[in-house]
């Protein structure tokens, strides 16, 4: 066993992804609407932009896998109705808010975004824009299932301004994606990636997904291969979460095909190499992107920032987000949207907005996600300069933190400095498990916790 797959294991353990804290399971529903309302109200500044975000849930087919706010649907009325819901909710947040405010990103996500037909991707947009400032060189981006895609879909989007893409690959192998109800031929992905890059969309990002079930690690290396040749602008290597308590449809999966602790292991160790000797720079998780990607430099800048899509490069924006199961994000609150189509439609009828729950941040809560978030994004805490823009003692305020790091310093993952903690080259691969030494809500009774994935 190699040193890398030794730590894998024994940091492989249920915690957070950190696209908030707290964490999504912490929001309640004591928080509704009216304070919605109220957080649009006391939060605007013009000097912050927007990003806005739109969930568009349904898709053709069911993915075994998938562990997404989704509708699996061949009545194409039903997301007809649903854009009529979507443009009364952004008229409604779009009245509350400063209209000098600029969109400096904006994305689309699912489901699949692209079970609209290009028609209605014309709709939507065309509505955005009515309803919001949209920037010059604003960062536009859509997610994209290849599978009943055509051109025109692609031109429409691209029409609208959209340059970026992310694409779901998942696996290669004709016998993984038949395990998961998800065929899709190398050369049905070719064919959308080079109209991609024929019609201009500057950055392309394709997600892969380890841990599916017929994986080993000679079938993922030969889906590596294909992929590396597309040579993508960002990566992201998911590990598979089998989650059938929370996801009934993963039940559909059988579990016997599920690849050991052991493959699981060495597909990451797979990964690693192979991305690393390709050149592509591991942002932190299972991000990766080339070294003159923006996202490469914003970490290199300490402008990096984490939300509810991962790592951004918009640090400074408050989140209007739209649709089922969407989340809002201003500095002091994080607010949900209804899961469920059918709640979150009636709630807009009613009232224009679908606030299902909750949570305005207390002073730690901020205090311990600027800590997390810079452990994250910038690689390194700087003691001194968290001290002053806090008002807090480090070394007492994280004491427990500071405990719970010692162990991750002797495996090489942190450098516990006196003016810093810093993340080593081989921590970026346990940024979850570090993170987790700063997240007060952990510590509760352990009947208290909710349940997460593992973190490698």
């Amino acid at each position: 066993m190699s040193e890398l797959t030794a730590l894998l294991e024994k940091y492989s353990k249920p915690g957070p992804r950190y696209t908030s804290y707290p964490t999504a399971p912490y929001f309640n529903a004591a928080f509704g609407e009216a304070d919605w309302r109220a957080e649009l109200a006391a939060s605007q500044d013009a000097a912050r932009g927007l990003s806005l975000y739109f969930h568009i849930p349904f898709c053709d087919t069911l993915c075994y896998y998938c562990g997404c706010n989704m509708v699996a649907t061949g009545d194409y009325a039903k997301a007809m109705s649903y854009l009529d819901y979507l443009e009364k909710e952004m008229a409604t947040v779009a009245a509350l808010a400063d209209p000098a405010r600029q969109v400096e990103q904006l994305h689309w996500g699912g489901g699949t975004p692209t079970y609209l037909k290009p028609a209605e991707i014309r709709r939507l947009g065309e509505a955005i824009r009515r309803h919001y400032k949209i920037a010059d060189g604003a960062e536009m981006g859509c997610e994209l299932d290849p599978r009943e895609l055509s051109l025109e879909h692609l031109q429409a989007l691209r029409e609208l301004g959209f340059n970026r893409l992310s694409m779901g690959v998942q696996d290669l192998d004709e016998q993984v994606q038949k395990a998961v109800n998800r065929v899709q031929p190398a050369a049905l992905i070719d064919q959308v990636y080079a109209w991609s890059r024929q019609l201009g969309f500057g950055s392309i990002n394709l997600d892969l997904i380890v841990g599916l079930p017929h994986q080993t690690v000679a079938s993922f290396s030969k889906t590596l291969d294909q992929v590396l040749a597309w040579s993508p602008d960002r990566l992201a290597v998911f590990s598979y979460a089998h989650v059938p308590w929370l996801k009934k449809h993963q039940k559909l999966i059988d579990e016997t095909a599920l690849p050991s602790f052991a493959t699981r292991l060495d597909l990451q160790q797979l990964i690693y190499d192979r991305l690393g000797a390709a050149g592509y720079v591991n942002i932190g998780l299972d991000h990766f992107a080339k070294p003159t990607d923006e996202m490469v430099k914003a970490q290199q800048d300490k402008t990096l920032w984490r939300n509810f899509q991962g790592y951004t490069t918009h640090k400074h924006c408050d989140i209007y987000a739209f649709g089922a199961s969407a989340i809002s994000q201003t500095s002091a609150a994080y607010i949900q949207n209804e899961k469920n189509v059918k709640a979150y439609q009636a709630k807009v009828q009613a009232g224009g907005l679908a606030v299902e729950r909750g949570l305005r941040l207390s002073r730690d809560d901020q205090i311990r996600r600027d800590a997390i978030t810079r452990v994250m994004c910038d690689l390194e805490l700087d003691k001194a300069e968290f001290e002053q823009r806090w008002n807090v003692k480090f070394a007492d305020y994280f004491a427990d933190a500071l405990v719970d790091l010692q162990p991750l310093q002797a495996d090489g993952l942190v450098r516990l400095e006196p003016a810093r903690i810093s993340v080593t080259d081989l921590g970026r691969l346990f940024l979850r498990n570090i993170a987790m030494c700063f997240d007060a809500y952990l510590k509760q009774a352990a009947a208290e916790k909710p349940r997460y994935s593992r973190t490698v």
